[in-house]
């Protein structure tokens, strides 16, 4: 039954890999996702004016706390010990669109994907449901892991990596 998938036993139950004899690299890996608002909203936000207060300060520190408790979270996700953890917004007013960007990075036996994936996802949900009082349709999209590096996979660049935008060192 398990054959070919990692995270189940011969009997079909889920378990949790064995990277104990896995070699410690260091990992990095960046995520991103999207949060679609109104004009309106978008302007309460890119001036701090919203009722619940400053969403971008809060969805940062919500996202570096999420990639520190991503295993917590996610059942079969190792605890690792995070090297570095960071969540940054590029804010496009004429769209109406906040970017999430997040990276972490560790020495361990095992990727960070998902805690860059977490931090990002985390942080837009915090700008969520700080909008939330003033819009109700707010839509997050577009989750994806952009770039990870380390371990026996190697580099993966996504191709909606930035053109020209040179990856972080590894």
């Amino acid at each position: 039954m398990s054959e070919g998938f990692t995270h189940l036993d011969a009997d079909g139950a889920a378990r949790m890999v064995d990277v104990g004899g896995k070699t410690k690299t260091r990992r990095l890996a960046v995520a991103a996702c999207e949060v679609h608002l109104s004009p309106a909203t978008m302007a309460l936000l890119a001036t701090a004016a919203l009722p619940k207060g400053d969403a971008l300060n809060t969805a940062k520190i919500a996202g570096i706390m999420a990639a520190k408790r991503t295993a917590d979270l996610i059942p079969l996700c190792h605890p690792l010990p995070l090297a570095h953890a960071d969540v940054r917004f590029d804010v496009d007013q004429a769209a109406a669109v906040v970017r999430v960007e997040a990276e972490a990075s560790t020495v361990a036996e095992t990727g960070v994907e998902m805690e860059a994936l977490t931090a990002a996802m985390v942080a837009a949900l915090t700008i969520y449901d700080m909008c939330k009082a003033v819009q109700k349709d707010i839509v997050v999209s577009q989750a994806k892991l952009l770039f990870k590096s380390g371990g026996k996979s190697g580099t993966f660049v996504s191709p909606d990596w930035p053109a020209g935008r040179p990856y972080p060192a590894s």
